[in-house]
């Protein structure tokens, strides 16, 4: 039987659950590693600060390590929180003992400024710990005091990241996030007598509590499933993007970021294919030729929020559907970006309701909307001769314009959505839902009544 990957945290724990084990093992599971943990104090914290700390004793640190090796093994193992000078040497000792790899985030601080580190300890942080860490992540503060220089640009980065690393571990990652680069969050990378950089987009938010526990525990998942250090950083790079991009924003401070982005997306995406290959085939089995505009038709359906931002977050039917005699057929299998006017309508749609997350289509007829009307569908309309000229200008605006109207005069979110058309623009019906299947029913329905 295939091995599954185990790593380890030996950490603190958040009662706010945005940092410490909490955000560790969040990390693992998302990157699919069984995670473990040596528990090293107990902090009563929040989004605000930490209130709070608890010392576990040493021989219970040691035991946790211990009993978890002896039984499952550590194919890899991160530290977060240690506090005390006693509690570095006794990982120090372990790492010795077993072997494994191990990922050292230099915990000084908590984003309140709280100090997690004592200052003592620094030393022993320095002078036992790093030389036997294989990775070690410091942001911009934990570097200048690990290596006594100031970091101000790029080129510091690098002096400091080459100093770090003459203290024993095999690769040094200088954190950039709190250095102005203009757009960029970029990490410098010292492995192997080589610079190299990670670089990121730079996203405004104020959710980033925990960034430095779940990019660590990400590297060390890399770590445990066999990567080498640097497909683990690349990895990391990218696993922490995401879960910065979907932070959450709750509390009163700094909101935590999100790892099971990482993972909740892809089956996000699953999920709304299969939903709109099902929608698909509903309408392939019936005879809904006639519903099908000059232009054609698309059924679309978004990613959930916070996911849905842009018409690549929406799948449809590349090349739309098409007509065949009395039916209707999918070109291709459906597809993200694959559609952009309908696409725009759900988006749109989605402000006023993120459950409404489908829509389709059709050919407009006065038959059309009194069966939508007789079937006891909500039916709204815009006017598309009221259009603003800066509107009408702007490229892709005029739907969500008039989306946005209908809504309005409905005062909720209709099912059926139509307009009279203009100059060079087809009357159009769209037909909105909650999800794919939901749309095609709709259609059936009203494809059912004008039969």
């Amino acid at each position: 039987m295939e091995k599954i990957p185990i790593a380890m945290t030996i950490a603190g724990s958040d009662s706010g659950g945005g940092a410490g084990i909490e955000a560790d093992l969040k990390t693992f599971s998302a990157m699919g590693v069984h995670g473990t943990v040596a528990l090293t104090a107990i902090t009563a914290q929040n989004t605000v600060d930490v209130f709070s700390v608890q010392d576990v004793e040493l021989d219970v640190i040691e035991k946790q390590i211990d009993v978890v090796f002896e039984d499952m093994g550590i194919d890899a193992a991160k530290t977060g929180m240690l506090y005390r000078s006693e509690v570095i040497e006794l990982v120090a000792r372990k790492i010795r003992e077993y072997g494994f790899p191990l990922v050292v985030d230099p915990v000084m601080t908590a984003k309140s400024g709280a100090r997690l580190l004592k200052p003592e300890a620094e030393e022993s942080l320095k002078k036992i710990l790093l030389p036997v860490a294989t990775v070690v992540t410091p942001n911009i503060f934990e570097a200048e005091v690990l290596s006594g220089l100031k970091i101000s640009t790029l080129a510091d980065m690098r002096d400091v990241a080459k100093r770090i690393a003459d203290l024993g571990p095999k690769a040094v990652v200088v954190k950039g996030g709190h250095l102005e680069n203009g757009n960029e969050a970029i990490d410098v990378v010292y492995s192997d007598g080589e610079f190299r950089e990670l670089r990121g987009s730079r996203i405004d938010t104020r959710n980033t509590h925990g960034t430095g526990c779940s990019f660590s525990a990400a590297i060390t998942a890399g770590l445990a499933k066999g990567k080498s250090i640097m497909e683990a950083l690349e990895e990391a790079k990218n696993f922490i993007q995401i879960a910065i991009k979907y932070g959450l924003s709750i509390g009163k401070g700094h909101g935590p970021v999100n790892p099971i982005a990482w993972m909740q997306i892809d089956a996000e995406k699953y999920r709304v294919i299969e939903n709109l290959y099902n929608a698909v085939k509903m309408l392939e089995s019936s005879k809904i030729a006639k519903l099908i505009p000059e232009v054609g038709s698309n059924i679309v359906m978004a990613l959930p929020k916070p996911y849905a931002n842009s018409i690549m977050d929406v799948a449809g039917i590349p090349g739309r559907l098409i007509k065949l005699e009395d039916r209707v057929f999918a070109v291709k299998s459906p597809e993200f970006g694959a559609s952009s006017h309908v696409a725009r309508i759900v988006l749109k749609v989605m402000e006023y309701g993120e459950e409404w997350r489908a829509a389709m289509n059709i050919k407009y007829s006065s038959e059309v909307i009194e069966a939508c009307r007789s079937l006891g569908l909500t039916v709204s309309s815009f006017d598309r001769r009221e259009e603003p000229d800066e509107v009408k200008t702007r490229e892709g605006g005029s739907l969500p314009w008039g989306v946005g109207k209908a809504i309005e005069k409905a005062g909720k979110i209709p099912d059926v959505i139509y307009d009279l058309g203009d100059v060079g623009k087809e009357p159009m019906v769209r037909i909105l839902g909650r999800n794919a299947v939901e749309v095609a029913t709709k259609v059936l329905m009203i494809a059912s009544k004008l039969r």
